[in-house]
């Protein structure tokens, strides 16, 4: 085998055969990481010859879960993504985000190359783990946990050899992995410097995850040169506000000449030449953006520093306003977390009522409800209310994972566990949530086989990991959720009766949005957290109108989804009206109408004219009495504007 410009690989018919019968092959044919791949997919037994109809695909409904699980990656991916794709577009390519167990959550790629993607699969639901797709891009620098990329005859699996495809992990700040960034394209239009935009974005990913997510603490951007501070190549290095390392990007640790373990027990004045109230001195004393800092070896660095919003801008010490129990009033809200989501609703506030009683004590929590009622929302609430509030909250959707996958997802592995785990191993959910909360949402979904495993954690109050022979001790409080009714479920036999007892000490059951009396204080809530800054918006009288008496089928998950998608198309108005809502949802609802009159001359004419000359003569009678005015007439109809242009393309009259 020779190795092309065009390529990388110019004959490898029988390669794959070889090296599945253990054949030697020369030096150099296979990179070691692919090679390894490969060993992999033997081991596993996959087929080099398994049709995409064989491999799985996750459902709409489970992939709606793993995109709420990963929405803080979505959100800051993104924007990422479309400028990654115009900078690769014409070619053939399609850019795509995965989470960590290699679902694809968000794609985005040239039309015509779209539609041969999803042939395989790779398009938002597929899995592109090694274990479901073979050696590929996304699988295995999931596993290798660096960028990877697998040209043409390198995918172990013959229909996905078509593809050429760089993949790059992307972790959060403390070094935990989100998911990988891919670029796919069809291997006759291979180039080579499609690796290096890949890792590039990919550390914008990582970049924007420490400029909006590292808000209470103290950031130091620093490089070598002080033209890079603010670009992708500057280190970010995050502080607590009493000094003590916290996190650094993959550019900080590399200039500091570290690794994220090291660092981890090291504060500032082990990190640069100056202690914590000198850098706070320096920052207040000089007036340009950029100072000049020196590290503990000598070398001079120029860096910005940005102080967290729990820390004072005029004396550059932490933020206090302790109240009768000495907490900072960031950490517990007026009123509580609990108390916010009591909007007047009789049933939502017994609730609220019943939950916020049992704070504190040892008594589970298990909440019934439809999909989309709010279930996390209250776990959530809960937690941030009780004792456990500074410790991690952890969720894990049974549903939404695969079967093969919830065991490793829940309980972790060691390292050597199976073939394919991460080198480094893997905690699991579990741990995770030590000294915080864990919230398993759709628990009547959880495999009997595991039943019985988180049985016995929550009698020994211990973990063993997949691999693994010693337990390790968790402190963890456990709220499930599910919508289902676990009663029904154990007299079927799907559930263990022991565990449905161990999990059951209160439970509630949330009322579907459509039963809530409290939906438009509910509606204008949503609409306040998703507003941008201090930006005023409201809704119309008509919006009001018909959110009241919609049924609201998706519940609280629609009605956000609804509102946020008019935020984006209002066009900086400050009113969200009709035209401004999906046409599905206005469709679903019914087809709002708004009231006007129809003329005589147009019900004369009702018995005998065509239907699209009567909806076009309906259209025109609408814009008469609106005088002309397109956004006026859709909201009287009750259709977006881009519907009502939609339907005069088939009568050209009705709007003039």
């Amino acid at each position: 085998m020779t190795w092309s410009a065009s390529g990388r690989v110019s004959d490898a018919v029988d390669t794959t055969a070889r090296f599945m019968a253990g054949e030697p092959l020369p030096d150099g044919h296979l990179p070691e990481v692919i090679s390894r791949s490969w060993q992999r997919c033997v081991d596993r037994r996959i087929s080099a010859e398994r049709q995409t109809r064989d491999i799985p695909v996750v459902s709409a409904g489970a992939l709606a879960g793993f995109r709420e699980r990963g929405r803080r990656l979505i959100l800051h991916a993104e924007p990422v993504m479309e400028q990654l794709h115009e900078q690769i577009s014409g070619t053939s390519s399609v850019v795509v985000l995965t989470d960590t167990a290699g679902v694809v959550l968000h794609s985005v790629g040239d039309p015509d190359f779209v539609e041969k993607a999803r042939q395989v699969t790779l398009r938002p639901g597929g899995i592109w783990s090694e274990e479901a797709n073979g050696t590929n891009a996304i699988g295995t620098a999931l596993v290798e946990q660096v960028p990877v990329s697998v040209h043409s005859t390198e995918h172990f699996i013959a229909v996905n050899q078509f593809l050429t495809c760089s993949a790059a992990p992307i972790f959060d700040p403390m070094g935990r992995m989100l998911g990988v960034l891919d670029v796919s394209s069809d291997s006759a239009t291979y180039q080579r410097h499609t690796m290096a935009l890949v890792r590039m974005s990919a550390q914008m990913i990582e970049n924007q995850f420490f400029a909006h997510e590292c808000n209470d603490e103290i950031l130091i951007h620093f490089h070598l040169r002080p033209e890079f501070i603010g670009t992708l190549y500057e280190g970010i290095a995050v502080f607590s506000l009493d000094g003590r390392f916290v996190a650094a990007n993959r550019s900080a640790l590399l200039q500091l000449g570290l690794d994220r373990y090291d660092a981890e027990k090291r504060n500032i004045g082990s990190i640069f030449d100056l202690t914590l109230a000198g850098l706070f001195e320096q920052a207040r004393s000089l007036p340009q953006p950029v100072i000049r800092l020196r590290l503990r070896n000598g070398v001079e660095v120029f860096g910005r520093v940005k102080f967290g919003s729990s820390v004072s801008p005029v004396t550059y010490l932490p933020i206090r306003e302790p109240n009768a129990t000495g907490r900072s009033s960031a950490t517990e809200p007026l009123g509580g977390a609990m108390a916010a989501l009591d909007l007047g609703d009789q049933a939502m506030g017994t609730a609220i009522r019943k939950a916020s009683k049992i704070i504190g004590h040892d008594i589970p929590l298990m909440i019934e409800g439809e999909s989309g009622s709010g279930k996390e929302m209250f776990a959530r609430a809960f937690h941030a209310d009780g004792p456990r509030s500074k410790g991690p909250f952890v969720a894990l959707n049974c549903a939404a994972i695969p079967e093969g996958l919830i065991e490793s997802e829940l309980f972790g592995y060691r390292d050597g566990a199976f073939t394919g785990a991460r080198r480094s191993g893997s905690i699991g959910k579990i741990q995770q949530a030590d000294g915080g909360t864990l919230f398993l949402d759709e628990i009547g979904d959880m495999p009997l086989s595991l039943q019985a495993r988180l049985l016995r954690v929550l009698q020994d109050r211990t973990v063993t990991p997949l691999g693994g022979t010693k337990p390790q001790p968790v402190d963890i409080k456990i709220i499930c959720a599910t919508n289902r009714k676990l009663r029904d479920e154990v007299a079927a036999g799907r559930f263990r009766e022991d565990l449905y007892y161990r999990l059951n000490g209160l439970l509630l059951t949330l009322p579907p949005l459509r039963s809530r009396t409290d939906r438009i204080a509910l509606a204008e809530s949503i609409l306040g957290t998703l507003s941008r800054g201090n930006e005023r918006v409201r809704f119309s009288p008509e919006v009001i109108d018909l959110f009241s008496r919609h049924a609201w089928p998706g519940n609280i998950r629609q009605m956000t989804n609804v509102i946020r998608t008019a935020l984006a198309l209002r066009d900086g108005d400050c009113e969200i009206r009709i035209e401004h809502l999906p046409e599905d949802f206005l469709e679903q609802a019914g087809g709002h109408r708004g009231e006007f009159h129809v003329s005589a001359e147009l019900e004369c004419r009702s018995d005998s004219g065509r239907l699209e000359e009567l909806e076009a003569a309906a259209i025109r009678e609408v814009l008469r009495q609106c005088n002309g005015n397109v956004s006026a007439a859709a909201r009287k109809l009750g259709v977006s504007r881009s519907t009502l242009y939609r339907k005069s393309k088939g009568n050209p009259s009705a709007l003039t």
